[in-house]
């Protein structure tokens, strides 16, 4: 059912997908969105040790703490920047001024001509150099201004004028040694922060451009609708997911503007639990990282002071948006890097609260406590080989076209090893299963189990009889033709279905025994579900069944791309997160991954080393996503890869060149001589020379040696074709 900004999540399939523990919320009148029971108390997240985030949903909505900080951060402006930079409280930087002192210089400078005006100053008031500094004294004054009223000398008088006069002086030695040691620059760069305001205040705008006023639900009449918010707002009931989910029904309402008596009619009544996610949850158990919903950013560091880095990025916060993963993301870097925890954490729990805010579908797979996200933060949790699981994977993908379970279910079995069999791609592994897959469901009505689909593979003759006969009862003549053809084909030499049959026996073993059930009751999870907001993980076994891992890992990536592009309805971000994506790059994945940038969906994919993916496709996939992240760590030659792809640069390069300077002079040789004694150099003149250069933004030695433990090299672009150049991100800042 179409909701206001989310999407129930019943009827992914024909048949209902299982639903989270929770109870379903009660349905309202047709436009209205699904609402949970009662409105329920909204009581802050915390972080993993307890303490509350520091964010509009840190502390309980009770304290003015709460109250305080979603009006702030409602307030906060986030203005127009590049890909990639973090927006809340961004302040763009000042244009480069090419003939900047650094700062170094600047100081020292000015504490030399500091020293050298005082000491000036003392020395000349003291009078080391004569009383000629008195000249202009005597000069602008007169004696008569000095006598008292009998002629005599007033020395009282003449001492405090002196005085005057020498402090006169002093100030004019200063101001000529402050100008010379550039003192104006020091106050501006470092003295005057000191004094302004703080910026933690924000001045409260006026109540037409208030976002806590809510301006566009006035200008739309819905005057009543934007008072219960801002009350809620103001009040501490609402939260940062709360604002994201009703500003996307808003949305929704925009586009069709007739179900604006509905919203008006759910907000007033149930305030900030309006129009709220299937599952009735507004908010995570635990948050980690910091989290922009009203830009839809995640920070995952800063960007350093570093010289290779360009001027306006140097500081600034780097985050990541729907906006960039939509062209999806390729992370490299060895074990330990913090692939996991300071990238796939970040942005699983990003997608996670935007799919609360019903805008995102998220799908995260990963090794079994590959601690991606705990079990409370999603609503679907698929754990492979494991009999607690409350889940099961669809191995077809939830679709009823032979053919196109049978090409997603080829390249998954032999997508890895596609370019050693005939053809040099798997479409005759999709054929041959295709030959078997359509006349099963012809005759039974579903595709067969993985036992089942096993034994057709191996010709076993009890399993092919029983399937034509059973053709012949329901009269299915063309498919039966389809297995005989399939039957001739398996004796020749060389044939694809014994292969097949081995790598479906991978995942024939007991402790799949639960899994990938196609007949009784129990209904697999189906990624046609990505119509629709929700939260999934996929856990994939690794002890003791490495390859099927990898197998099961290549068909999550084909079902997801096939039905990301698929999606009647793509209003909203699909996501996929791969952690470790080792064995699943096949060229049917590339231009898959290729697609989604077009589709709004995207896919995060993370690589211990570019070795793990086949060479010839090394290059391709490096062009085939649009963020790319380098860790350090990585070794040379998966430098020179992202070198490759992230190109050359203009820069300016200086050549200095030291000449020695010979003279015929005595006086100056015996200089010269005096200098070479003390400083062990000749006397020489340098000559700069500037010109500019095409050089590469990071060399692979650069890559390989240069980046700090817990940076990375990041580079994005944008679904609209904007992008940033790699900047070298502190991933703990």
């Amino acid at each position: 059912m179409d909701t206001e900004g989310t999407h129930d999540s019943r009827g992914t399939r024909r048949d209902a997908v299982p639903r989270p523990a929770a109870p379903p919320p009660p349905v309202g009148p047709p436009g209205v969105p699904a609402m949970p029971p009662a409105p329920p108390r909204w009581e802050g997240s915390a972080r993993a040790g307890g303490a509350p985030l520091p964010s509009p949903s840190g502390a309980a909505p009770s304290s003015d703490n709460a109250r305080t900080s979603l009006v702030t951060w409602m307030r906060v402006p986030r203005p127009a920047a590049s890909p990639g930079v973090w927006k809340y409280g961004h302040i763009p930087k000042p244009p480069e001024d090419p003939d900047r002192v650094p700062a170094r210089r600047l100081l020292s400078g000015a504490l030399i001509a500091g020293l050298c005006a005082w000491l000036l100053w003392r020395v000349v008031i003291n009078g080391y150099l004569g009383g000629w500094y008195m000249w202009f004294f005597y000069v602008f004054t007169s004696e008569s201004w000095y006598e008292t009223s009998d002629g005599a000398l007033d020395q009282e008088s003449f001492a405090e004028a002196t005085r005057v006069y020498e402090y006169i002086l002093g100030f004019a030695i200063f101001a000529f040694f402050g100008r010379v040691g550039q003192w104006p620059e020091v106050c501006r760069r470092y003295v005057g922060p000191l004094f302004r305001a703080p910026t933690g205040a924000l001045p409260s705008p006026a109540p037409h451009a208030d976002p806590v006023e809510w301006p566009e639900l006035r200008a739309a009449g819905a005057h009543g609708a934007a008072d219960r918010l801002a009350a809620e707002a103001r009040g501490g009931r609402m939260n940062d997911v709360d604002h994201s989910r009703i500003d996307r029904a808003w949305e929704s309402v925009r586009a069709q503007p007739s179900r604006l008596a509905a919203f008006t009619d759910t907000v007033l009544r149930y305030g900030a639990a309006a129009c709220g996610h299937p599952s009735g949850v507004r908010d995570l158990p635990v948050r980690t990282a910091r989290h922009d919903l009203l830009a839809q950013q995640v920070r995952i560091g800063a960007a350093t002071e570093d010289l290779r880095n360009p001027y306006e990025f140097r500081g600034v916060g780097l985050a990541l948006d729907p906006a960039v993963l939509g062209t999806s993301l390729l992370a490299v870097g060895p074990p330990g890097a913090g692939k996991t925890g300071r990238l796939v954490r970040p942005v699983v729990e990003s997608l996670c609260l935007q799919a609360l805010a019903g805008r995102v579908a998220l799908v995260a797979v990963g090794a079994a406590g590959a601690g991606i996200g705990p079990d409370d933060a999603f609503d679907v949790v698929v754990k492979i080989g494991r009999p607690e699981s409350a889940y099961d994977l669809d191995l077809y993908g939830g679709t009823t076209d032979p053919d196109e379970a049978a090409g997603v279910l080829a390249e998954a079995l032999v997508g890895d090893m596609a370019h050693a069999l005939p053809g040099g791609d798997s479409r005759r592994a999709a054929t041959a299963l295709a030959q078997l897959l359509g006349p099963f469901r012809a005759a039974h009505g579903r595709f067969p189990s993985v036992p089942e689909l096993r034994e057709l593979l191996e010709g076993s003759r009890a399993a092919i009889d029983a399937l034509r006969a059973a053709l012949a009862a329901v009269g299915e003549s063309a498919q039966a033709r389809e297995l005989d053809a399939r039957v001739r084909q398996s004796a020749a030499a060389g044939d694809v279905g014994a292969l097949l049959a081995d790598r479906v026996a991978l995942l024939d073993r007991p402790a799949f025994a639960d899994f990938f059930a196609t007949a009784g009751d129990r209904k697999p999870f189906s990624l046609r579900a990505l119509e629709h907001p929700l939260r999934v993980r996929i856990d994939l076994p690794e002890r003791g069944h490495a390859e099927a891992s990898r197998m099961l890992a290549r068909l999550v990536l084909a079902q997801f791309t096939e039905c990301a592009v698929g999606r009647t309805d793509r209003s909203l971000f699909a996501c996929l997160v791969l952690d470790d994506a080792s064995h699943t790059v096949t060229p049917e994945a590339l231009r898959g991954v290729q697609r989604l940038r077009a589709a709004n969906a995207g896919a995060v994919l993370t690589l211990r080393t570019l070795d793990d993916v086949p060479e010839a496709l090394r290059s391709a996939l490096l062009g085939a996503v649009g963020c790319r992240m380098a860790y350090a760590g990585i070794t040379t030659w998966d430098g020179a890869r992202f070198a490759e792809v992230w190109g050359t640069a203009w820069v300016e390069a200086r050549d200095v060149t030291d000449r020695q300077v010979i003279s015929d002079e005595p006086m100056t040789k015996v200089l010269h001589f005096i200098r070479k004694v003390v400083t062990g150099k000749d006397a020489t003149i340098q000559s700069v020379t500037v010109r500019k250069v095409e050089r590469e933004r990071w060399s692979a030695s650069e890559l390989a040696h240069s980046v700090p433990p817990g940076h990375a090299v990041l580079s994005v672009t944008s679904v609209r074709g904007e992008s940033a150049p790699p900047v070298l991100v502190d991933l703990r800042g």
